[in-house]
């Protein structure tokens, strides 16, 4: 099963560094450096869990879950600890966190921590979205139609999916590229555009009757044809 999370940790390298060992697992990951940003993030987009660091500028990891739970949203949340903080522990878990994990930590308690709290919300995730006459499966990247199927690949998924989960809407190349490629990546803006044409031969292809629609200067959307 596919998980969105989204990491919120203002250290950068220990970032970068739970990124990559959590795409390596398969999971997706949006990376936040501060409180503030997570809020946001959350307000947008739907995901499986939030590893939250408690210590961050702006808006500090207790505040953030306090208002996540205030608003009655009971995503599945992880909290990162310094080391000898019990009270931000007991702090945390009064607050509503599902968990938390103690500065330094290994890898494989990391994500033995992650598949736990996010089992239960597997259970009620929808694994399939549908739009027209398209379903998009989220456990194995296929995208069908009663005419044909393909797999896609990773950031093919994504797109799809960021714009299956929010028809109609759009969403600029600049949005595309934070969320999938990342704040830090090297990829020009214009790899967008590469892949939106990707999804829209492959949905051609299954005689979908959605398209990706592009508007100009202002970004891409999912509509029903006309």
């Amino acid at each position: 099963m596919y998980h969105a999370l989204l990491l919120a940790e203002d250290e950068k390298a220990l970032s970068k560094a739970l990124v990559a060992i959590l795409e390596r697992n398969n999971y997706s990951v949006d990376a936040v450096y501060d409180g503030q940003s997570a809020l946001d993030y959350l307000e947008m987009d739907n995901y499986d869990g939030v590893i939250l660091d408690i210590m961050m500028p702006k808006v500090d990891g207790l505040t953030v879950l306090r208002k996540v739970r205030e608003k009655g949203n009971l995503i599945p949340i992880l909290l990162l600890t310094a080391k000898s903080e019990v009270d931000d522990k007991v702090e945390g878990l009064d607050a509503g966190a599902n968990d938390y994990l103690a500065k330094p930590f290994h890898s494989k308690e990391l994500l033995a921590r992650i598949r736990a709290i996010t089992r239960t919300q597997a259970v009620q995730t929808n694994s399939k979205l549908t739009m027209g006459n398209v379903t998009l499966d989220r456990a194995t990247f296929e995208l069908s139609t009663a005419k044909g199927s393909f797999r896609l690949a990773n950031k093919e998924f994504q797109m799809l999916e960021l714009l299956m989960c929010n028809p109609h809407q759009l969403i600029s190349s600049e949005r595309f590229l934070e969320k999938i490629w990342g704040y830090d990546s090297e990829a020009e803006i214009n790899v967008v555009w590469v892949y939106i044409s990707y999804l829209r031969k492959k949905l051609s292809a299954i005689h979908a009757d959605i398209q990706i629609k592009a508007t100009r200067n202002a970004g891409y959307s999912l509509e029903e044809l006309p």
